[in-house]
Protein backbone atom coordinates (compact mmCIF):
# COMPACT_ATOMS: atom_id res chain seq x y z
CA UNK A 1 0.00 0.00 0.00
CA UNK A 2 1.31 3.46 -0.75
CA UNK A 3 0.92 6.68 1.12
CA UNK A 4 1.14 10.05 -0.27
CA UNK A 5 4.10 12.28 1.60
CA UNK A 6 2.92 14.24 4.13
CA UNK A 7 6.05 15.86 5.47
CA UNK A 8 8.38 18.25 3.84
CA UNK A 9 11.66 17.69 3.04
CA UNK A 10 13.37 19.66 6.20
CA UNK A 11 10.90 18.05 8.34
CA UNK A 12 11.75 14.58 7.39
CA UNK A 13 15.72 15.52 7.95
CA UNK A 14 15.05 16.85 11.36
CA UNK A 15 12.64 13.70 12.35
CA UNK A 16 15.92 11.59 10.85
CA UNK A 17 18.09 13.19 12.88
CA UNK A 18 16.02 13.75 16.25
CA UNK A 19 15.06 9.84 15.67
CA UNK A 20 19.22 8.74 16.00
CA UNK A 21 19.58 11.35 18.87
CA UNK A 22 16.27 9.58 20.83
CA UNK A 23 17.69 6.30 20.29
CA UNK A 24 21.41 7.04 21.30
CA UNK A 25 19.65 8.70 24.62
CA UNK A 26 17.40 6.20 25.61
CA UNK A 27 19.87 3.58 25.35
CA UNK A 28 23.06 5.28 26.32
CA UNK A 29 22.01 7.94 28.62
CA UNK A 30 19.55 5.92 30.62
CA UNK A 31 20.57 2.09 29.49
CA UNK A 32 18.32 -0.42 31.21
CA UNK A 33 15.64 1.37 31.95
CA UNK A 34 12.31 1.12 30.47
CA UNK A 35 11.52 4.79 30.21
CA UNK A 36 15.35 4.71 27.86
CA UNK A 37 13.88 1.87 25.91
CA UNK A 38 10.23 4.12 25.26
CA UNK A 39 12.49 6.80 24.07
CA UNK A 40 14.50 4.84 22.19
CA UNK A 41 11.11 3.44 20.35
CA UNK A 42 9.97 6.85 19.99
CA UNK A 43 13.29 7.66 18.18
CA UNK A 44 12.54 4.28 15.84
CA UNK A 45 9.52 5.84 15.00
CA UNK A 46 10.39 9.23 14.19
CA UNK A 47 13.14 7.69 11.57
CA UNK A 48 10.64 5.92 10.19
CA UNK A 49 8.82 8.30 9.38
CA UNK A 50 11.40 10.28 8.47
CA UNK A 51 12.71 7.69 6.00
CA UNK A 52 8.99 7.05 4.36
CA UNK A 53 7.79 10.76 4.26
CA UNK A 54 4.33 9.97 5.88
CA UNK A 55 3.22 10.58 9.35
CA UNK A 56 -0.05 8.64 10.03
CA UNK A 57 -0.56 11.23 12.93
CA UNK A 58 -0.48 13.93 10.14
CA UNK A 59 -2.68 12.50 7.66
CA UNK A 60 -5.24 11.65 10.54
CA UNK A 61 -5.24 15.47 11.02
CA UNK A 62 -5.50 16.49 7.67
CA UNK A 63 -1.71 17.55 6.68
CA UNK A 64 -1.16 17.68 2.76
CA UNK A 65 1.76 18.79 1.16
CA UNK A 66 1.14 21.95 -1.11
CA UNK A 67 1.41 20.65 -4.86
CA UNK A 68 3.71 23.79 -6.01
Amino acid sequence: MFYRKNLPGWERAMRTILGVVMIAYGLFGMPGTTVGYLIAATGAVAILTGFFGFCPMCAMAGRRLSSS
